[in-house]
């Protein structure tokens, strides 16, 4: 009996750590409040914001955007070589540049950009 009572005391020991090993894996794949596969952007003249962007985006394509101006943080948390371009067109058009995925962010002045893209 008491071989067995040792054995459950282990299981439940080894299914604890790995439950907390899992919690601590998905709290670090969040930065400033910004998912892995993620693309934030924070508000205007707040930098990080208290880790809470205002717009985040994860599918590939293009996004017209409307009444954001100033100087926004753009964090690209975006996997496997992803990358975001700013555009000054709407749909994509006017596109310059490329931030990289995997945690690059930048401070972009935002009063001419009328869509972003995310592409592989």
């Amino acid at each position: 009996m008491r071989r067995i009572a040792r054995a459950a005391a282990a299981m439940t020991l080894a299914i604890g750590a790995l439950t907390t090993v899992g919690a601590t894996s998905a709290q670090a794949a969040t930065e400033h409040g910004c998912p892995d596969g993620y693309v934030c952007i924070y508000p205007e003249n707040t930098g990080w914001n208290n880790d809470t962007p205002s717009h985040s985006y994860y599918n590939y394509g293009t996004y017209n955007l409307s009444g954001m101006y100033g100087v926004h943080r753009i964090l690209n948390k975006q996997t496997d070589g992803a990358t975001l371009r700013t555009c000054t067109g709407y749909n994509g058009t006017g596109c310059e540049g490329y931030l990289p995925g995997g945690g690059w962010w930048i401070d972009k002045d935002m009063t001419p950009i009328n869509s972003i893209t995310l592409q592989p």
